[in-house]
C-alpha cells in the first residue's frame, strides 16, 4: 500500500478490463472508497449492467449522467463551427470528450467530498495529458492517480490475474484486438493488426459506417440547415442536437460516409496509427464549409484556416481551458453571426457532394460572378490591378535583367530532388 492517504476517489469508469481492476487496486493500493463515474456520451450498449459491475468491483456508488447533449453543444458544436481539423483528416471525437469527463470528476468528487480522481488511461497516450490538464484548470487542489503509472499490471493477462484474485468480474468476451472509443461524434479503432501502417483494416472491425462498396447505388440527397454555424435540421425538419446526430449518424453510415485511416503525431511525441468512423461529423463538416463559402468575405475565411489549427491542436492537446482556447471561440463566434442557411449534399459511396447552398446572408452575386453583361464589372479595370498586384514580381525580375542575368526562376536547379 502506498505511504500517501487518501480517503476517497472518484473514478472516470467505463466498465472495461482496466477501470474494474482499478477499483479495487485503489482500495488496495490507497485504503480508499473509490465511487465510480461514467459520462453517457451515447456508448449505446456499453452502458448496460455498469451500476452492478461497479459495486461487485467494490465501488460504493457510481453515478451515470446522460451529458450527450452538452457534449454536442458545448464541446462539438464549437469545434465545428471552428472547422478545427487535427492533422488534416481527425476531426477530434476522442479529443473533445475527455475534458468534459474530467470536468464532471471534479464536479462529483467535490460534490462528494473527494481528496482525488483516478483515470484508466496509459502513460503512452494522449488521454492522461487531457484528464489531467482539465483537472488543474478547474480544481489543481485535488489528486491526481493514474494508475497505469504505478502499478505493476503490464498485459490483459496480469490485468485479468487481478481480477481473478479480488473476485472482479470481467467479461471473458472482452478479447477484441483492439482499442476502442465510441461516442455519438464517433468511434475510433486502434491496436491489433492496425499497429502495422502497411495493414489494410479488415472489413469487420468497422461498426458504424458500411463499406462504400456495399453501400447503395442510389444517391441520397439531404438539406441541412444551419442557425450561426451550428446544425439544426434535416430536409427542413428542426431537431435537437441529440435526435440530429443519431438521425444522420445512420443515414451517412448507410452511404459509407466518415471512414479515416491515419498516422497522427501524439502529443507525447510517437506516431500512432488510428481509424475513425466519423459518418454525421464528416458530412457536417463538408456541409458547413459550404455554406461558409458563401457567407464569409475572403479575408475572414482564409484568417479563419489559420485560426483552425491552432484551435485542433488546442482540442487535440487537451488544452480546453485555457485563456487561448476561449479567445480563439470569441473569434470564431464572431465569424458565424452569419453562416445561416441551408446546404444541400449528395451521399454516394463513401463522398459526400455538395450540390446546392443558399442563405439570406450570402455575399454570392450572380450579377458580379456572370460572364454576361457588364453592368456592375468593368473587365478593363482589371489591367491596373493586375500591374498594381505584381509591381513587386516586375521590380525583381527588372533588378536581375537591367544585371545581365535573368529571372532565377527561369534558371532553377532541381538536381538535387533526384532519387538515388
Amino acid at each position: 500500500m502506498t505511504n500517501e492517504k487518501v480517503n476517497k476517489v472518484v473514478l472516470a469508469y467505463s466498465g472495461g478490463l482496466d477501470t474494474s481492476v482499478i477499483v479495487p487496486w485503489l482500495k488496495n493500493n490507497y485504503g480508499c472508497e473509490v465511487i465510480c463515474y461514467t459520462a453517457d456520451l451515447g456508448q449505446e450498449e456499453e452502458l448496460d449492467g455498469l451500476e452492478e459491475k461497479a459495486k461487485n468491483s467494490g465501488a460504493s456508488k457510481i453515478y451515470i449522467e446522460d451529458v450527450r447533449e452538452e457534449f454536442l453543444t458545448d464541446f462539438v458544436f464549437p469545434t465545428l463551427q471552428a472547422g478545427a481539423v487535427y492533422e488534416r483528416e481527425y476531426l477530434l471525437g476522442t479529443s473533445f470528450a475527455r475534458p468534459l469527463i474530467a470536468k464532471n470528476l471534479v464536479k462529483i468528487a467535490e460534490k462528494e467530498g473527494a481528496d482525488a480522481i483516478a483515470h484508466g488511461c496509459t502513460g503512452k497516450g494522449n488521454d492522461q495529458v487531457r484528464f489531467e490538464l482539465t483537472a488543474m484548470a478547474l480544481n489543481p487542489k485535488l489528486k491526481v492517480i493514474a494508475p497505469w503509472r504505478e502499478w505493476d499490471i503490464r498485459s490483459r493477462e496480469d490485468a485479468l490475474a487481478y481480477a481473478a484474485e479480488f473476485n472482479v468480474p470481467v467479461s471473458h468476451t472482452e478479447k477484441d484486438i483492439y482499442s476502442r472509443d465510441r461516442n455519438i461524434f464517433h468511434l475510433s479503432h486502434e491496436g491489433g493488426r492496425l499497429e502495422n501502417p502497411w495493414n489494410e483494416p479488415e472489413p469487420e472491425m468497422f461498426q458504424l459506417t458500411v463499406s462504400p462498396e456495399d453501400a447503395p447505388d442510389e444517391a441520397l440527397y439531404l438539406e441541412i440547415g444551419f442557425e450561426k454555424g451550428v446544425p439544426t435540421s434535416i430536409n427542413g425538419e428542426n431537431l435537437s442536437p441529440v435526435e440530429l446526430f443519431t438521425r444522420l449518424n445512420k443515414i451517412a453510415g448507410q452511404h459509407g460516409i466518415g471512414r479515416v485511416d491515419i498516422v497522427e503525431n501524439r502529443l507525447v511525441g510517437m506516431k500512432s496509427r488510428g481509424v475513425y468512423e466519423t459518418p454525421a461529423g464528416t458530412l457536417l463538416l463538408k456541409a458547413h464549409q459550404a455554406l461558409e463559402s458563401i457567407c464569409l468575405d475572403k479575408y475572414t475565411m482564409h484568417y479563419k484556416d489559420f485560426v483552425a489549427v491552432r484551435y485542433a491542436e488546442l482540442v487535440y492537446n487537451g488544452q480546453w481551458y485555457t485563456q487561448l482556447r476561449e479567445a480563439l471561440d470569441a473569434f470564431v463566434q464572431v465569424t458565424q453571426q452569419t453562416v445561416t442557411g441551408d446546404v444541400r449534399v449528395k451521399l454516394y459511396k463513401g463522398n459526400v457532394i455538395v450540390v446546392g447552398r443558399r442563405s439570406p446572408f450570402s455575399l454570392y452575386r450572380e450579377d458580379y460572378a456572370s460572364f454576361g453583361e457588364e453592368d456592375v464589372y468593368n473587365q478593363k479595370d482589371a489591367e491596373g490591378f493586375i500591374h498594381l498586384f505584381g509591381l513587386p514580381l516586375k521590380v525583381g525580375a527588372l533588378l536581375s535583367i537591367d544585371g545581365g542575368g535573368q529571372s532565377h526562376y527561369l534558371r532553377p536547379d532541381y538536381s538535387k530532388f533526384k532519387r538515388d
